[in-house]
């Protein structure tokens, strides 16, 4: 049995647990969901241009996106944070995605690129001004977060580079995909 100055001794060695910023839970699972689901837009782009000329540019971006997956299932077991609920087919719709629009051409695939990460960016942006408002967060998410950002700014203005706004129904391809990216982390934030 427990006695108070043990349990006490035990909440002081665990203060981070019961210190952590009420926002760092719906951070952590609705970026691993974010990030699976870029892994997963690539992996359906290289499927279908892997061959082409634009294989080499898409593999380095996916290799980018590994890499923020790789880091965000850290933080998972670090935190402690659950998973979205949604895993399973967040799989399957990057993919489709990445497939789906590579397969109208080169142009559309980098028109998704470009809805994916405005939004992305945006929604990072917005996790870094919710962050720096806790005078205790921890710098390795503040620059993790930072450095995901910018390197999905990268990937949205390569996709510029590369001819997305020649992509036939730019406009409403890349509302339509915003609008689900959004649904998506709404989603993703909660269940």
């Amino acid at each position: 049995m427990l006695r108070p100055p043990l349990l006490r001794h035990a909440r002081r060695a665990h203060t981070s647990a019961f210190k952590k910023n009420p926002h760092l839970d719906e951070i952590i699972r609705v970026d691993h969901a974010g990030e699976l689901g870029a892994d997963r837009i690539y992996a359906g782009q290289m499927a279908v241009l892997g061959k082409s000329k634009e294989g080499p540019l898409i593999q380095h971006m996916w290799e980018q996106e590994k890499k923020h997956r790789e880091k965000f299932e850290e933080l998972i077991s670090k935190y402690r944070v659950r998973p979205t609920a949604m895993t399973p087919l967040w799989n399957i719709a990057g993919f489709a995605l990445g497939a789906g629009t590579a397969l109208l051409g080169k142009e559309a695939a980098m028109a998704c690129t470009v809805a994916v990460e405005t939004v992305i960016v945006d929604h990072y942006n917005d996790q870094l001004r919710t962050l720096m408002e806790d005078p205790q967060i921890d710098k390795d998410i503040l620059d993790t977060i930072t450095q995901f950002r910018n390197e999905e700014q990268e990937h949205h203005d390569t996709g510029i580079d590369h001819g997305a706004e020649q992509a036939p129904f730019y406009q409403a391809l890349t509302e339509v995909i915003k609008t689900g990216c959004k649904v998506a982390i709404a989603i993703s934030k909660k269940i």
